[in-house]
This record gives structure tokens, C-alpha cells and sequence, in this order.
């Protein structure tokens, strides 16, 4: 069997779907039989490509970038010669012509329900979602809460929809940290154990405002020492209520937004903070929360969306919008050694569960029906 994976956006971007398709790869080649090979397309002239060539891959470079306007057209005649089963297209849209049985991987359906976060290229791109799940052979849903919004949003079919979790890249793991460890990021001086910390892109649907507003609360009913609250991401659409809420709640001394983080940064951070918190209105599958619990973070997450599926019993569940409850939340995890203890000790367990050995395991089991369908 012989499976093409379209890898391009790793050319040209780092974030989650790069990432879900460098990890899948990889495990891939350490779950594969003898006569099964993996190609990956990737573009000629990489900018951001890690070397990726564990036993069992090779690589196809093309001209055509990710996204192009004329990538319909010039893609399959650059990949005429590729021979394979089964092509495998991480980034929602396939090809449409084509005589290979094609699967496509559906992270998120948020750009149907937030379309103000795409710019005019994302929203041509991704407009072609309604064709590419019915040209698809099969669809790969991170979540059952995708499902759900395949099925609800786009009317596809159950049985064509397989449900595969992904997971947190292996170098998320507890770091034994010195007492009062210390850490410069992006300029900013941080210590272990005196933060509270967000990952994600600064925009509406991270639902930043609540934990604000939350921290407001805290800050208030706390005499002399208060949490503070670290963000690590980059800012995004509509961010500019963000930066009014700090302002008009006087949190400047309070938050400190650290940025974009190189990956080790972010371990430290997973692992540094007091508590982690993750009030996501949306979310396909809530990787921060996963990367979180893999380090050993108490966690305080949405109950909304995929983030239950995620979490389990693992983390403290919550309404997205009710400020009251997070800051209730928040302040008794703040002080309570034990329950923290537990939560650390019930997240490892629940991050466990899940691996990209299994992942991949469950993908080549696909990929092998749907070539023999077509055998």
C-alpha cells in the first residue's frame, strides 16, 4: 500500500494542523508494515520543514504552494506519477480530481461559526469545505464534537466520519523545577508557581474577556497577594477587546501576554504554572488542555464543545461565560495544595490515554480499507 500525505502547509506555517500532520507522520513510520509506504508531498522550496524521515517515508517536492488559487488545477498533474492507494489531505479541502480514494482530516468547524476569522485567501480556501466532505471517501474528525458538527452543519454521513483523537506532542512531560525557578520569556521575567497561565491566539471565541473578568473578582476579594495571569499566544482578529477589558478593569499589573512561545517555553510554562485555565467557547480539540494535563497543570476548562471529551474527569468543568464561577474556581485551587495534587495526578492519567501510536494506529487501519475498496 501506498499513501500520499499532502504535508505543504508545513512549509510556510507552524501551528496545529502542521503539527497533527508532522506527528502523524512520523508515527506512521513506527506503526507501518514492511510494505507499506508513506509519501510525503511536500513543497520545493520549504521555509519552515523539519527533517521527517523515519523508516517507511519519502518525499515528493511540488511547485504548487498550499492555498493556491490554481492548486485544483495544477496539483494532480504534479502528482500523476505518485501511484498511490489512498492520498491523505490534513488540511480540510482535497483534491477534487483525482482517481485515488482521498481522506481529509476536519479539525474544527470554527471558521462556520466565527467566518469573521478568515481574511478574504482563508475564506476562498475554506469555502470549499461543503465539496471536499462529499468528495471525500472518508472523513477524519479530531472529536465526537466535531462529528457532531459535521453531521449538524454540513449533513454528511455518520458512517463516512471516523472519529480519531489526536494528541500532545511527546516533549510535553513534568519538569522537575527548583524551587522559586525563574525563567526570561520574550523579555518577560517569570517564576514558577506564582502565575496562572492561558495558551491560545487572542481573539473572541478564546473568550479571554471572562477570565478577566474572573480575575477582577479574585483580585478583589484577595487581601495583598493575588494571582497573575500569563497568556502565551499571538494576538488575533477582534483582539482589541482584550486590551480594553485589561485597561478598563485595571489589570494592567495583573496580566502579563508573554507572546508567542518557542516550544521548550511553553513546556516551562505548562509546567511552572499554579493553575491552568481554558475558558474556550469553541474548540475542535482543545490540544492546550492536553499539553497541559501531560505536564502535570491542574486545569480549569470550558465545559463547552470538544473540551469534556479532552479533559474527562480530570480537570475542573465549567460554564464559559459565568465569570462567578470561575473566579470561585480559580481562588480555591489557588490555595488548596491538595486538590491541585489530585487534579495533577488525575491529568497525567487522562493525557496517557491518549498517543500518537494510537492515532496512527487508527488512521492506517483506514487507510488499508480504503485501498482495499478500491483493489
Amino acid at each position: 500500500m501506498r499513501v500520499g500525505i499532502d504535508m505543504r502547509l508545513n512549509s510556510y506555517r507552524v501551528g496545529g494542523i502542521p503539527a497533527y500532520t508532522a506527528q502523524l507522520l512520523m508515527a506512521l513510520g513506527r506503526v507501518a508494515a514492511p510494505n507499506e509506504l508513506f509519501v510525503a508531498i511536500r513543497h520545493r522550496k520549504p521555509l519552515l520543514d523539519a527533517v521527517v524521515d523515519p523508516p517507511g517515508i519519502t518525499t515528493q517536492r511540488v511547485v504548487t504552494p498550499p492555498h493556491h488559487r490554481w492548486e485544483q488545477t495544477l496539483l494532480p498533474l504534479e502528482l500523476a506519477s505518485l501511484r498511490a492507494d489512498v492520498l491523505h489531505f490534513p488540511d480540510f479541502i482535497p483534491l477534487f480530481r483525482r482517481r485515488t480514494p482521498a481522506v481529509i482530516t476536519v479539525h474544527d468547524l470554527a471558521f462556520l461559526h466565527y467566518p469573521k476569522i478568515l481574511d478574504s485567501a482563508a475564506a476562498r480556501f475554506y469555502g470549499q469545505i461543503r465539496r471536499a466532505v462529499e468528495h471525500a471517501a472518508a472523513i477524519i474528525a479530531v472529536s465526537h464534537s466535531t462529528r457532531h458538527d459535521l453531521i449538524r452543519l454540513l449533513d454528511v454521513n455518520p458512517a463516512k466520519i471516523e472519529v480519531i483523537y489526536e494528541a500532545a506532542a511527546p516533549h510535553f512531560q513534568p519538569l522537575e523545577l527548583p524551587a522559586q525557578a525563574e525563567r526570561i520569556i520574550n523579555g518577560h521575567s517569570l517564576h514558577a508557581d506564582t502565575f496562572a497561565l492561558f495558551v491560545g491566539t487572542i481573539e473572541p471565541r478564546k473568550n479571554l474577556t471572562t477570565l478577566l473578568q474572573a480575575l477582577r473578582l479574585v483580585k478583589d476579594q484577595a487581601a495583598g497577594k493575588h494571582p497573575r495571569l500569563v497568556v502565551a499566544g499571538a494576538r488575533g482578529w477582534l483582539d482589541d477587546d482584550v486590551v480594553a477589558t485589561v485597561a478598563d478593569l485595571r489589570l494592567d499589573d495583573a496580566v502579563t501576554f508573554v507572546g508567542p512561545t518557542a516550544p521548550s517555553d511553553l513546556v516551562w510554562l505548562y509546567n511552572a504554572c499554579r493553575v491552568y485555565l481554558h475558558p474556550e467557547l469553541y474548540s475542535g480539540f482543545g490540544l492546550p488542555v492536553l499539553e497541559a494535563m501531560q505536564c502535570g497543570a491542574p486545569a480549569i476548562v470550558a465545559d463547552t464543545s470538544s473540551l469534556p471529551e479532552v479533559a474527562g474527569n480530570a480537570a475542573v468543568l465549567l460554564p464559559p461565560r459565568d465569570a462567578e464561577s470561575w473566579a470561585a474556581a480559580w481562588a480555591r485551587l489557588w490555595t488548596d495544595a491538595g486538590h491541585r495534587k489530585q487534579l495533577r495526578q488525575q491529568g497525567l492519567q487522562r493525557a496517557a490515554q491518549f498517543s500518537w501510536t494510537t492515532t496512527a494506529r487508527a488512521t492506517l487501519e483506514l487507510y488499508r480499507r480504503l485501498a482495499h475498496t478500491t483493489s
